[in-house]
C-alpha cells in the first residue's frame, strides 16, 4: 500500500511542478501584455476581456469534469497576481502637458498611495505635508494639481490656509463627506474642482476594480483626463452628486463602522476568551472577527471623524437605535411570528440581491474555512 501510494504522490509532486512552470510562462506572457498597454495606453483591468476568459474555461471545466467554481478560484487568483505584477511596471502618463502635481497630506497613507500612482504614470509629484507648511507657496508655484487627502475635521482649516492658486489647477478632494469639503473648496477657488473618494484600502497594491466614487465641483471638462487616467489604472469610477454621496456613506461607513465598534465594545465588556472563541468560531462568526480586528487594527481618530463628524450621522444612527429597541420588545414578547413577518418583508426588499448576497458569502466564508488559523 505505501509503495502504491508513493508513485501516486510522485507523480503528483511531477504534475505540481509542471504547474509551476505553466504558471511561470503565463505570467511571462501578461508580463508582455503589460508592456505594451503602458506603451499605448491601454486600460490594465478588462472587465468584458476578463469574464470571456472565465466563461470559456469554466465550459471546459464542465466538459472534463473539474468543478468550474474551483476553475474560477484559481484563476480569479492567478489574474490578481498577473494585475499586481502588470501595476508595478509603470503606466501611459495620459497627460503629457500636466505640471507638477502637489499632494496635501501626501505623507498620510491615501496620500502615499496617489503619490505612488502618479509616479508610476510618470508625473512629477510634490509632497505638501503639515511638517512643510512653511514652504508652501514655493511648492505650489506652477502647480497643476493639487490633491487633498487630509482628515476631514482639518479640511477647512487646510484648505483657508492656501494660497493663491493658477486659475487653471486643478483641485481634487479626496475627503469621505463631500458637501462640507467641496463648499469650502469652491469657496476658495475659481478653478476646477473634483470630489474623489476611494472606497478602498491604501493598503492596496494598485487600483484594479476598485471603486472610486466621483462628485462633480466645477469645470469639469478640465479634468476628464484625471478621470481617465484611474480608469487607465484600472479603477471603477460611479458619479454621484455630493449630497448623494453623503447619504449613502453614512450607512457604508459612519453606521457601518460603528456597529463594528459596538461588536468590538461589547465582547470587551464580557471579557471573553478571544484565543478559545476563535477556536469555536463558525466561518461566519470569524468573519465578524476579522472585520472587528481590522477596525481595531487603524487609527481611532480616522474613525472618531467618520462617525462624528457629521450630524445627519448622529440622526441616522438615533433612528437605528431605536429601531433596536423596537426589536428588544419583540424579543421580551418572544414574538417570533413578529420576527418571521419582519423578515420576510426584508427578504423580498432585498429580492434577487438576497440570492446574490448568499452566494457571494458562500465564496468568502470557504476563503475563511481554507485559512490556516
Amino acid at each position: 500500500m505505501e509503495n502504491k501510494l508513493n508513485v501516486l504522490r510522485n507523480e503528483i509532486d511531477k504534475i505540481d511542478k509542471n504547474l509551476i512552470e505553466l504558471l511561470s510562462r503565463r505570467l511571462s506572457l501578461v508580463s508582455q501584455i503589460g508592456k505594451i498597454k503602458s506603451r499605448f495606453g491601454l486600460f490594465i483591468y478588462s472587465p468584458e476581456r476578463e469574464e470571456q476568459l472565465m466563461s470559456c474555461r469554466k465550459k471546459e471545466a464542465i466538459k472534463l469534469g473539474i468543478s468550474p467554481d474551483l476553475v474560477e478560484d484559481v484563476l480569479r487568483r492567478i489574474m490578481r497576481e498577473s494585475y499586481y505584477k502588470e501595476s508595478k511596471k509603470g503606466f501611459k502618463r495620459l497627460y503629457s502637458d500636466c505640471r507638477p502635481v502637489v499632494i496635501i497630506g501626501g505623507k498620510g497613507r491615501m496620500g502615499q498611495f496617489f503619490a505612488k500612482m502618479l509616479t508610476l504614470s510618470g508625473y512629477q509629484v510634490k509632497i505638501l505635508d503639515q511638517d512643510d507648511w512653511i514652504n508652501a507657496k514655493s511648492i505650489l508655484i506652477n502647480v497643476g494639481v493639487v490633491f487633498i487627502s487630509v482628515p476631514i475635521h482639518l479640511m477647512t482649516k487646510v484648505v483657508n490656509t492656501l494660497p493663491p492658486l493658477p486659475d487653471d489647477c486643478v483641485i481634487i478632494d479626496l475627503s469621505s463627506i463631500k458637501t462640507i469639503s467641496l463648499k469650502t473648496i469652491l469657496n476658495i477657488h475659481s478653478g476646477p474642482v473634483l470630489g474623489l473618494h476611494p472606497m478602498f484600502s491604501p493598503d492596496n497594491e494598485n487600483m484594479i476594480k476598485q471603486a472610486i466614487i466621483c462628485c462633480e465641483g466645477r469645470y469639469p471638462e478640465s479634468y476628464q483626463w484625471v478621470l481617465k487616467q484611474l480608469q487607465l489604472w484600472g479603477a471603477k469610477l460611479y458619479y454621484c452628486t455630493s449630497m448623494e454621496h453623503d447619504k449613502y456613506m453614512s450607512f457604508i461607513q459612519s453606521l457601518c463602522h460603528l456597529i463594528t465598534f459596538a461588536d468590538g465594545y461589547h465582547l470587551f465588556k464580557e471579557n471573553v476568551d478571544l484565543d478559545k472563541m476563535i477556536s469555536f468560531s463558525s466561518p461566519i462568526f470569524k468573519l465578524k472577527l476579522i472585520t472587528i480586528g481590522r477596525l481595531f487594527h487603524q487609527d481611532p481618530q480616522l474613525y472618531a471623524n467618520i462617525i462624528m463628524e457629521s450630524h445627519d450621522n448622529l440622526i441616522l444612527i438615533k433612528r437605528y437605535y431605536k429601531r433596536l429597541g423596537t426589536m428588544l420588545m419583540w424579543l421580551e414578547r418572544n414574538d417570533k411570528i413578529e420576527f418571521i413577518v419582519r423578515f420576510n418583508k426584508i427578504k423580498n426588499w432585498l429580492g434577487v440581491h438576497a440570492d446574490a448576497f448568499f452566494k457571494d458569502s458562500c465564496k468568502l466564508l470557504q476563503l475563511i474555512t481554507d485559512m490556516k488559523k
